[in-house]
């Protein structure tokens, strides 16, 4: 087992990852900011280091500061967790380089998967479903119009560097195509550097269902269970729910066989999740994107299953050949509790002046933050991350109301009262929701 463990993030993740590495017995050092100094996963490593001023670029993403303090306290292993350089193949490239453990799947792994068209390709040629669109970039809006024709519309217009529901956008005619392509390509361009295209087909009513997997340290890929992420807002998730409400055992099955096949068409190793689209007036489902790291959802996986996923991740990087178990009990839902207005979404960062998390029989709190603590402007507006088990969705739903409900924020905005307005509301209480439920909401 690795003995002692970088973690080269902030926040919740940081702090959730800490707690795990300790619980194993091995040494953590956390790296810093100097507007995150007083963080609860700072004061709860073994060791911190300050790698840098507020801006990410200049301390997250800084690879030579995070090496650096890697060197100077010993590190023996660097985890990503989630955002900054967990998907950046040329850190993790420079992880080993350095003699250090990479805990993630190959570099390789990461760039194939990180250029959307590149994935589609290699995943249609594994045998898993894709969703009609370009199988290389538009480079001219003029080409982008000639794929849409030929898809037919509306399309959907992405970044192929994307992530993270970043750099996505509908067109539903040729007028709308083009000024669409223009501004995607554009944001494509300043925020990855890369203004690489993708027109792909756009489904009015579909829903977000996620697959995670696997690679094991023996080369086997093994799926565990999926994950319902439908419920977003400008492309990105707030909540999420294991087992899905629209996934039969069938199409589980099919859904599971798809994602062993889209890990090992790349040879991955450690968490991934295969992302898809699912069409619940048809029962088809398409690759939407592979995510080579640990997702923010992870818990509701693990409570189903019973296991720790960063212990996973972990056993997996140090060599060790284990047996996961893949059988699920109850239902898990997980809340991102951000700090936002809850009407506009738009963020509102500020001093904590009460944070008061719940408590009780299948309640969880993955939190980032502390009473005294402030969130500011420079980094993702996630607090904390409130997940609830129960034996089965109804008994979820009633642990959640009551979790809510007893979660006291004050300082900055939060948008626990838009959850309470989402645990009244008929459809998503029914099960039969789909990716614009929250428009709907609005």
């Amino acid at each position: 087992m690795i003995e002692s463990l970088l973690v080269a993030n902030r926040g919740e993740i940081a702090r959730r990852i800490i707690r795990t590495a300790n619980r194993l017995g091995i040494r953590t050092i956390a790296v810093h900011s100097e507007a995150d100094a007083d963080l609860p996963f700072v004061l709860e490593a073994d060791e911190a280091v300050c790698v840098g001023p507020a801006n990410p670029a200049q301390s997250y993403r800084n690879t030579e500061a995070i090496l650096a303090a890697a060197k100077s306290t010993g590190a023996q292993a660097i985890h990503p967790g989630y955002g900054f350089l967990s998907e950046n193949a040329d850190f993790a490239r420079a992880v080993e380089a350095n003699g250090l453990i990479w805990v993630g799947p190959p570099a390789d792994a990461i760039t194939a998967m990180g250029d959307k068209i590149n994935a589609r390709n290699l995943m249609a040629a594994a045998g898993v479903p894709v969703a009609p669109g370009t199988h290389e970039p538009a480079a001219t809006v003029e080409a982008a119009i000639e794929a849409a024709t030929t898809i037919g519309y509306p399309v959907m217009v992405k970044a192929a560097a994307g992530g993270g529901g970043m750099g996505m956008a509908v067109a539903a005619d040729e007028e709308g195509l083009t000024k669409e392509y223009d501004k995607v390509r554009a944001f494509a361009e300043r925020m990855f550097g890369d203004g690489s295209v993708l027109i792909e087909r756009y489904f009015p009513r579909v829903r977000h269902v996620e697959v995670q997997i696997l690679g094991l340290a023996d080369g086997r890929v093994i799926a565990l269970s999926e994950r319902e992420c439908s419920v977003q807002r400008r492309n990105q998730k707030l909540v999420e729910e294991a087992p899905s409400p629209a996934v039969t055992p069938e199409l589980r099955e099919r859904l599971l066989a798809a994602a062993v096949l889209a890990g090992e068409a790349v040879g991955y190793r450690n968490a991934g999740t295969v992302e898809c689209l699912l069409d619940p007036a048809t029962g088809e489902f398409f690759f939407l994107e592979m995510n080579t790291r640990l997702q923010v959802e992870h818990p509701i996986t693990e409570l189903i299953h019973g296991i720790d996923l960063v212990e996973e991740q972990l056993r997996i990087a140090s060599g060790e050949v284990t047996e996961v178990a893949r059988a699920t009990s109850g239902h898990a839902i997980e809340l991102r509790i951000n700090a936002e207005d809850p009407k506009r979404f738009l963020p509102g960062p500020g001093k904590i002046t009460t944070w008061v998390e719940p408590s009780g029989d299948g309640t969880r709190v993955d939190s980032g933050y502390a009473d005294g603590n402030t969130v500011t402007p420079f980094y993702d507006s996630l607090m904390a991350k409130l997940i609830v088990f129960g034996t089965d969705r109804d008994d979820a739903l009633a642990k959640l109301r009551t979790a809510v409900a007893g979660f006291q924020i004050a300082g900055p905005k939060n948008n626990l009262p838009f959850f309470a307005e989402l645990l009244e509301n008929d459809e998503f209480l029914s099960g039969d929701y789909d990716t614009g439920i929250v428009g709907r909401m609005r």
